[in-house]
């Protein structure tokens, strides 16, 4: 058996930059998963793309399956055989199926019975066998929403593919893919190495495409990237924005990077910052420079694709293409200043925020009532909080935000500013968007919290009152998004709000255009399980979050203190034992006709473990309810723990179901007084061991 190097690539035209990632991930595995399935032995898998490839390369892979037995049972030895002892046609068949003699059969003896069996040598395939096929189905599988064809091939991938290079070793195998046949041609650097090179050997792959100005590997290219600007950034006394994003899209962009830089008219500094990154990055992929304070500098630095004779004709020509942008951001921000923010409001009856539920100006007047009263309730200002709800959507009819939307709420601040509006008032416009996305900023100003959960209710609240829920994955509100969002600024900024209460106020403004008669459950349902997706994502239990989601607590802040209480008592030794135990106490009282007795009459206990049992209980309650006056959770289910023992004892020695009904009713209220002092917490009997 040999044992060489895999090379395989697929030389394309420029692909996708923001799918390149996904594509190289997923064509590598594909590999990887179709070699480990037909018994290949191989050592390591890495994965190349630049913008005209995508290759894997496989280290010590074995050139052929290895040779297996292969059992075929035939039919059951008293079928297979009639009275006389003669094979039947049905084992003939069998036996002539398998190219053998009836004779040459083995027999398989199980406890069920006996059949023929026979066992034959399956020679594994070579690699050069069935490659071909592997790589096809590879491509297949690769996330490709819209495959193309080209010139007059039936083939179809995302762009059109030129080379095909399959090499073991110093060999090449022959095949065909995608209409292109396997080749030793690897395709260079479009403009430093158009000729391309040849590849000679599957180890030489990388050194072979350096020659060629190709850098191969992804994180190489983006490391190298990464140097680059971190020195030019550093020479100009400067620091780069951060932004992954950003850094993956340029190394899909280029093979060969150079990092150079350009300058663009201080005058343009004079209008704020967040459009003129937005047309750096997101218009032209450059990488703003900034100064220590947070404001820019009027230098970015752009990622070359080649290393240029003069490179200031490279500059010249980014700097020519930047500053009709950056001249088209300062004319849009110096005429929507001569349009205060108050004025634009009206013209917002114009927007439809969704045809059941009015204009964005509807939407942003009940965003104002709404934000006034949660500033109330969390000790925030309440006319600024009023007045930023009023003016939080403005910005949208700017002409900076229609031509940068991106810049939505950050402009709407600045403009704020401008017109003379309170710093309150400025800042909660910019935070009412607050979190974007998952792992993003929350308001810092409790204005800012206060008109943001009145943006995200409002939706919430809206949406449902129509009967427009979301179902699957369609959700075109983001309705997912707004709820997580919306908890996250109560619980991280622990403000006193109860959903029930929120949802109240928010179906007030909308008085009676909502047809939805549930749509206070529905919300409050909904709310209470974007619960779950929160804390999974920070690694906890789902059963230590349905502990507490059975007592739907419906303040955000007293859910999280409970889920951080519950995950602190499964620490606890008696842990296991205690749910255990609530788990048996609930089944029995699951079964209780009638009410349970709330009342323990003292006169009744008799057995030591049973009065045992009641004393603990007794001066646990007293300490678990002082606990819970302070909303301290996890000091409260630690008093109860310490019933374990009494707990334990309890069921080894007292029958609970005892024949006198007065006893019987007497020992299932005081189970119902130790269920009752754990609910007051969460359902700790759905806590798997």
């Amino acid at each position: 058996m040999r044992y060489e190097t895999l090379l395989v690539e697929i030389g394309t035209e420029e692909l996708p930059p923001k799918a390149l990632l996904s594509l190289s991930e997923a064509f590598t595995a594909a590999i990887e998963t179709q070699l480990s399935e037909g018994g290949f032995e191989f050592a390591q898998v890495r994965s190349f793309a630049s913008p005209r490839r995508l290759a894997v390369q496989v280290s010590k892979l074995s050139s052929a399956q290895p040779d297996k037995i292969v059992e075929k049972r035939g039919p059951a030895v008293n079928v297979a055989f009639d009275d006389q002892g003669q094979p039947t046609k049905a084992a003939l068949g069998w036996a002539r199926g398998n190219g053998i003699e009836i004779e040459q059969a083995e027999r398989l003896v199980t406890d069920k019975g006996e059949w023929l069996l026979f066992k034959a040598e399956q020679k594994g395939q070579t690699l050069a066998e069935v490659l071909p096929e592997y790589v096809a189905q590879a491509l297949k599988r690769l996330p490709i929403p819209k495959p193309m064809r080209w010139g007059n091939s039936d083939a179809q991938f995302i762009r059109p593919v030129h080379t095909l290079t399959m090499l073991y070793g110093a060999e090449l195998i022959a095949g065909s893919v995608l209409e292109v046949e396997s080749g030793n041609h690897l395709l260079g650097h479009r403009f430093h190495s158009p000729e391309g090179v040849e590849l000679n050997h599957a180890d030489d792959y990388e050194a072979a495409l350096n020659q060629a100005y190709v850098i191969a590997d992804f994180s190489k290219r983006r490391a190298a990237i990464v140097q680059q600007i971190e020195a030019l950034a550093h020479k100009l006394g400067g620091e780069v924005l951060a932004d992954d994003d950003l850094l993956d899209e340029v190394t899909a962009l280029v093979e060969w990077p150079v990092a150079l830089f350009a300058s663009f008219d201080e005058a343009f500094l004079s209008v704020p910052k967040e459009p003129l990154i937005v047309t750096m990055k997101d218009d032209q992929r450059y990488f703003p420079l900034h100064k220590a304070d947070g404001s820019l500098l009027p230098q970015f630095i752009f990622i070359s694709n080649i290393e240029s004779k003069d490179p200031s004709q490279v500059i010249t020509g980014n700097e020519r293409v930047v500053r009709p942008r950056l001249a088209d951001a300062q004319f849009f921000f110096e005429t929507d200043k001569k349009t205060p923010l108050a004025e634009r409001v009206a013209g917002l009856e114009n927007v439809l925020f969704q045809k059941d539920l009015g204009s964005i100006k509807a939407k942003s007047d009940r965003i104002a009532s709404m934000a006034a009263q949660i500033a109330t309730l969390i000790g925030a200002d309440a006319s600024a909080a009023e007045r930023a709800g009023l003016l939080c959507k403005a910005d949208l009819s700017s002409q900076m935000v229609l031509e940068f939307p991106e810049t939505q709420g950050v402009m709407g601040m600045h403009y704020a500013r401008h017109d003379g509006e309170g710093e309150a008032v400025a800042t909660a416009i910019y935070e009412h968007y607050l979190p974007r996305f998952a792992g993003d900023d929350l308001p810092q100003s409790t204005e800012g919290a206060a008109v943001a959960i009145a943006d995200k209710l409002d939706t919430l609240v809206g949406i449902f009152g129509i009967g427009m829920i979301p179902k699957g994955d369609r959700d075109p509100f983001a309705l997912r998004r707004a709820a997580i969002g919306l908890l996250r600024i109560i619980i991280d900024l622990r403000l006193p709000l109860d959903l029930v209460e929120l949802v109240k106020i928010a179906q007030s403004t909308f008085g009676s255009v909502l047809t939805s008669a549930s749509v206070a459950d529905d919300v409050l349902d909904f709310l209470l399980g974007r619960f779950r997706a929160t804390y999974q994502e920070q690694g906890i239990a789902v059963d230590t979050i349905q502990a507490v989601l059975a007592r739907r607590p419906t303040r955000p802040v007293d859910f999280d203190l409970r889920v951080r209480a519950v995950q602190s008592f499964r620490s606890l030794p008696a842990a296991d034992a205690l749910a255990a135990a609530n788990k048996r106490v609930s089944n029995i009282l699951a079964k209780v006709e009638g009410d349970v007795a709330r009342e323990i009459d003292t006169s009744l206990l008799t057995d030591p473990a049973e009065v045992a049992l009641h004393d603990a209980l007794q001066g646990a309650q007293q300490k678990a309810k002082a606990s819970l006056a302070e909303d301290d959770y996890e000091a409260a289910l630690s008093s109860l723990a310490a019933l374990q023992e009494p707990i334990d004892s309890f069921f080894e020695n007292v029958m609970v179901n005892a024949d006198d009904d007065a006893v019987r009713r007497n020992r299932q209220a005081l189970l119902g007084q130790l269920r009752e002092a754990f609910l007051a917490i969460a359902d700790i009997s759905l806590l798997n061991n």
